[in-house]
């Protein structure tokens, strides 16, 4: 059993010893949904003040509006009521270091774990890799306000999307962890 395997079915034994969460309903109780970053230093529930049950925290690479987000936005809003959207970048965020065209060459060298240092990414793998990923968009971002703003409006014109729903458009700042608005963001996710 690796170290880190057997720290998580510790953490759990000690959770499930005090827990008391499982009448919570199925709907969040504050009917509102977040779409942020994979990220280990957000955490959702102190930026944003939830407990268990408050809201739907859909995690990615960026915290973007890929299809895959989408998706669950749509099923948080259709089956389970939320009524209010977030989307919540971040400074320093992983996403803006590489490219499509990177990521694809560091594939295609291996599918090893790569490297990064100041004169760019390095793989260190001995092969095989893959072309497949020259076939994604990986949704890197050059810009977190102007992805920010990308994302609102991708959520907003899928046709899947109630036109009511408001979507708002931040970005967490990993040294104050404070949440900074991104006023045209806002302002393209108003609900109609």
């Amino acid at each position: 059993m690796s170290k880190i395997l057997n720290e998580v079915l510790l953490a759990n034994r000690d959770y499930v010893s005090g827990f008391d969460k499982g009448g919570l309903a199925m709907p969040p109780a504050r009917q509102f949904a977040i779409l942020t970053c994979m990220d280990a230093r957000l955490d959702p529930t102190k930026y944003a003040g939830l407990s268990e049950g408050d809201a739907h925290v859909i995690r990615n690479a960026g915290g973007r509006a890929s299809d895959d987000a989408i998706r669950s936005l749509v099923i948080s809003h259709k089956l389970l009521g939320t009524k209010e959207w977030f989307v919540i970048h971040h400074t320093d965020c992983g996403m803006e270091t590489f490219t499509n065209e990177i990521m694809s060459d560091l594939l295609a060298s291996s599918l090893e774990t790569a490297s990064i240092d100041a004169s760019g990414w390095h793989d260190h793998g001995a092969g095989p890799g893959s072309t497949d990923g020259k076939f994604i968009n990986w949704l890197t971002i050059k810009n977190q306000a102007e992805s920010v703003l990308e994302d609102v409006k991708r959520i907003k014109s899928h046709p899947l999307v109630a036109s009511n729903i408001p979507v708002y458009g931040y970005v967490y700042d990993v040294k104050t962890g404070g949440l900074i608005e991104i006023p045209e963001a806002t302002e393209a996710g108003r609900a109609s």
